[in-house]
């Protein structure tokens, strides 16, 4: 078994994508491959299928029902806010131990198992823990999503630094070309790479249709 974290600089940098990207290019290599996303915020079960973990599902050739996104998806709040705010909305909390376990226990089996987080690397869960604390407990591989808008260097540099802090293994940085405006894509892969100590940087551009082709995303599972 090998299991890879998928965080991110922050939401909607693209760590969805990029996870069902992954998982498609290796189920058609003949990988036997699973994916968690354990936690997820902003979840409506009336549009189950276009959800986080519903786009997984579909990724790993299961149907998007709400069965089976409970099984990798088993942390599941309202309101798209961070998990320790969203769970206190309903009442409830995310027990940090609980959720680590379930990381564990769901990634011991064979093959790649991607587990995708929720926001960025400094996202509470409760009141003490923040998706690091979770990274660290697993001591997995880690790659980091980044968006390419104005002011991702910064905040890519800055994820690094805080992940090297916690002697974490970085497999390579994916920038995901975003909508907003910023520098050309290949100019943001540069600059980070250059400040990046050796770890691989890979561009994706914005892609249509299936992305699991894309020399790019191949490129990256070769790093996996």
């Amino acid at each position: 078994m090998t299991a890879i974290f998928i965080t991110g600089t922050g939401t909607d940098v693209g760590k969805t994508f990029v996870t069902a990207a992954l998982i498609r290019h290796c189920r058609a290599a003949g990988c036997e491959v699973g994916a968690l996303k354990p936690v997820v915020s902003g979840f409506d079960p009336a549009a189950a299928s276009a959800s986080d973990p519903g786009v997984l599902c579909a990724a790993l050739g299961r149907p998007p029902t709400l069965e089976e996104i409970e099984r990798i998806s088993p942390w599941r709040f309202k309101a798209p806010l961070s998990p320790d705010l969203a769970a206190a909305r309903e009442g409830r909390t995310l027990e940090f131990h609980a959720l680590v376990d379930f990381s564990r226990r769901a990634a011991a089996g064979a093959g790649l198992v991607f587990i995708e987080g929720v926001g960025g690397v400094m996202v509470p869960l409760d009141a003490t823990r923040t998706v690091l604390d979770w990274m660290s407990a697993l001591r997995c591989p880690v790659l980091l999503v980044a968006g390419s808008y104005l002011g991702t260097i910064s905040h890519t540099l800055t994820a690094l630094q805080v992940l090297a802090r916690r002697n974490l293994d970085i497999a390579a940085v994916v920038v995901s070309e975003s909508a907003a405006p910023g520098a050309p894509l290949a100019d943001t892969v540069a600059t980070i790479a250059r400040f990046a100590d050796l770890i691989e940087v890979i561009g994706i551009p914005r892609l249509s249709g299936e992305a699991s082709s894309h020399p790019a995303i191949a490129s990256v599972a070769a790093l996996l």
